[in-house]
């Protein structure tokens, strides 16, 4: 018996699919508003949601991604009442089950269902396999664990794959990961950085040469084609490939037979290739920057990284990971995390993504050195400073005490100490307004430690709330 939630809110349609689902022997339950729904779903365990679309409470198309979110997520099949052809494309991309007229039979509900409950069947069965070797893949998320699922499907399968993402993600851990869990991890993963090779030894360095092939070619030379024999050939920055060296891969990755330069023979290589890139590959090939036919052969099931700026949740994991690793292998001094530190690493956008981030904990460990806790102050001035811009925009600018001339403080009413004292007492309230109340940014803003702040609004009598 598996487990359906129904979110609709027609209680005729409900009641309807109530009857037609228990019928098939199945646990039935529905819900009238979305945050009735989300109540009962994360609450116990469903195997498929039947999700409407207008909710008086929200857009189910935009509850997908939170109902994602799940460790073990349901199967989804949005309901609508509208013929929204947007609405369906962005069902798909959002990975829903299907997307169904509610004006169907009930015939088209039971058969979707069965479908969705089959799939749910296989994935499972596949979770339950043998554990994904992840190494050094770090994160939990939501969309670490889509990549991961991707990773899964490409190492039972010998397709090409293309990874993408930007500079800093970790194309090549994932690549590593699909070589892994393949049958090919007990030979050799070869690793080419397009990008880092002079155009005139690509060929060469890939194919290999004979014997007086070039002024200089004192022996034969394998290439790193055929060192990928039985393995993994990994192109990373493939974007970088010149066009006469894809034409001629082409037919290597496609006969799994080439000529290297100079010889008058052919040899052989069962290499399965993992290319990647941060370039976008599609927009190359309609500006005749990359061949189309060789776009295609290598894409057959392309993987694409989340930068980290979308997946924050996983920072405390990254961080924690890389000062472990730092300790294990360096014997490096231990530091604590205060949470400002980590809400500040939070806060960045990290356009250098993971590289960035562990960047970055190298700097503030080096900066604090022996000192056992790290503070934002121990992290680079341009983070400390994107991060102040955006709590300014965000809650704006406290107003500064302006001294008019025509609004003099009469010497003779106050000494300096008791004028002091006084701006002192308006600053920390007007602070505390401002900030509504926020210790945490309240601190930020103004520079004070937690203990210094707290005492002074013990001083002043001030509430934090």
């Amino acid at each position: 018996m598996s487990g359906i939630l129904i979110i609709d809110d027609d209680p005729h349609i409900c009641k309807t699919l109530v009857q037609i689902f228990e019928k098939m022997g199945h646990g039935v339950d529905y819900s009238l508003t979305l945050k009735q729904g989300f109540d009962k779903l994360f609450s116990g365990g469903w195997d498929i949601v039947f999700l409407d679309v207008n909710l008086p409470d929200g857009n189910g198309l935009e509850a997908i991604e939170a109902i994602r979110d799940h460790s073990f997520p349901p199967e989804i099949i949005i309901m609508t009442g509208d013929s929204d052809p947007d609405g369906a494309e962005l069902a798909m991309k959002s990975r829903a089950w299907d997307y169904m007229q509610k004006s169907g039979s009930h015939q088209q509900f039971k058969f979707s269902l069965i479908q969705a409950l089959e799939y749910r069947q296989q994935k499972q069965s596949q979770t339950l396999g043998k554990p994904l070797k992840r190494e050094f893949i770090i994160g939990q998320s939501r969309q670490i664990k889509r990549c991961l699922e991707n990773v899964s499907k490409a190492s039972n399968n010998d397709v090409p794959i293309l990874i993408t993402g930007e500079t800093g993600t970790g194309k090549e851990l994932f690549a590593k990961a699909i070589h892994e869990n393949s049958l090919r991890h007990q030979n050799n993963f070869i690793v080419v950085d397009c990008a880092a090779l002079p155009e005139h030894l690509v060929e060469t360095v890939l194919f290999g040469h004979s014997k007086g092939a070039f002024t200089g070619a004192d022996a034969d030379k394998t290439g790193l084609i055929k060192l990928a024999d039985r393995g993994t050939l990994f192109l990373d920055e493939v974007g970088e490939l010149p066009l006469a060296v894809q034409k001629k891969f082409l037919r290597a990755l496609q006969e799994k037979r080439f000529r290297p330069v100079g010889s008058k023979t052919e040899i052989s290589s069962n290499f399965r290739l993992v290319a990647a890139t941060h370039r976008d590959v599609s927009k190359m090939v309609k500006q005749s920057q990359f061949r189309e036919d060789f776009y295609f052969r290598i894409a057959s099931l392309i993987v694409e990284i989340p930068p980290l700026k979308n997946r924050k949740s996983d920072i405390p994991l990254l961080v924690t990971h890389h000062m472990n690793r730092k300790k294990e292998l360096f014997n490096e001094f231990p530091h604590e995390l205060s949470q400002e530190f980590i809400d500040d690493l939070s806060g960045y956008d990290w356009p250098g993504n993971v590289r960035e981030l562990f960047n970055t904990i190298d700097f503030a460990c080096s900066d604090a050195f022996q000192e056992s806790m790290l503070f934002p102050k121990h992290l680079p001035d341009h983070i400390r400073v994107f991060n102040i811009q955006n709590r300014i925009k965000k809650y704006g600018p406290i107003e500064s005490v302006s001294f008019s001339p025509k609004k003099r403080v009469p010497v003779e009413s106050f000494s300096l100490k008791a004028y002091i004292e006084k701006m002192k007492h308006a600053y920390v309230k007007d602070l505390m307004a401002h900030t509504q109340g926020e210790i945490k940014t309240a601190c930020q803003l103004s520079d004070l430690s937690r203990g210094h702040l707290y005492a002074l609004l013990k001083k002043y009598n001030i509430t934090s709330s």
